[in-house]
């Protein structure tokens, strides 16, 4: 079921894979997917999505035309600590509260409490 994310004048088409990635590799292995993906869109100097980092990876994520404003907002969204930035840990937080399927499947089995994700 395709959702749509709208930030002002700005909507995105998306589809929530979440729940069957989930399914189909594990909790486990799915935060360690979740955490490849951060890599991806950090700065490697500071270990956190930046506002430079995500600007300069954002066709990475398709978001080609997207402006300065919905940059920032973005990180706002999932910015926990209030550092204008993105940790590990705030990332993998605000990837599964967007998540829609991830909101309704309220049976989803979680690692242990224990589970470190500082890979």
């Amino acid at each position: 079921m395709a959702q749509y994310l709208a930030l002002e004048n700005y909507a995105v088409d998306f589809q929530d894979y979440f729940p069957s990635m989930i399914a189909r590799l594990g909790a486990e292995a799915f935060i360690v997917e979740l955490c490849n993906g951060f890599r991806l869109l950090m700065d490697c100097d500071k270990g956190l999505i930046t506002f430079e980092s995500l600007k300069r990876n954002s066709s990475l994520l398709g978001l080609y035309d997207i402006g300065d404003e919905e940059l920032v907002c973005m990180l706002l969204e999932g910015d926990l600590d209030g550092d204008g930035a993105l940790s590990q840990m705030e990332f993998c937080i605000l990837m599964l509260r967007l998540s829609p399927g991830l909101k309704q499947d309220r049976s989803m089995r979680w690692p242990e409490d224990d589970f470190d994700v500082s890979f």
